[in-house]
């Protein structure tokens, strides 16, 4: 099961850092994995400090996440049509 942590959890942890204390010592004291905790340290630092901030996509990302999308409804698609195709052919003989 995957744990979820709150931002203010997050912003708590990654300020004790900033304050001088190892991340190996927070991640024991806290049990959480080193990987995480250095990760919520770089989050931190790029969403200038809040948690709850979605990444923002360029237009081109929003585009291509569209398309890939689109491309994926349309090949399946394509391939029940296919199955169907074979599925009515068989049953002519």
């Amino acid at each position: 099961m995957v744990k979820k942590y709150d931002n203010e959890f997050k912003v708590m942890i990654v300020e004790l850092l900033n304050s001088g204390i190892k991340t190996k010592q927070v991640s024991e004291d806290y049990s959480l994995s080193l990987s995480m905790v250095g990760r919520w340290k770089r989050e931190y630092k790029l969403k200038s400090g809040d948690f709850s901030k979605k990444k923002e996509l360029t237009i081109e990302a929003q585009e291509l996440k569209t398309l890939r999308k689109e491309l994926k409804n349309v090949t399946m698609e394509r391939d029940i049509l296919k199955k169907a195709v074979s599925i009515f052919s068989k049953s002519d003989l």
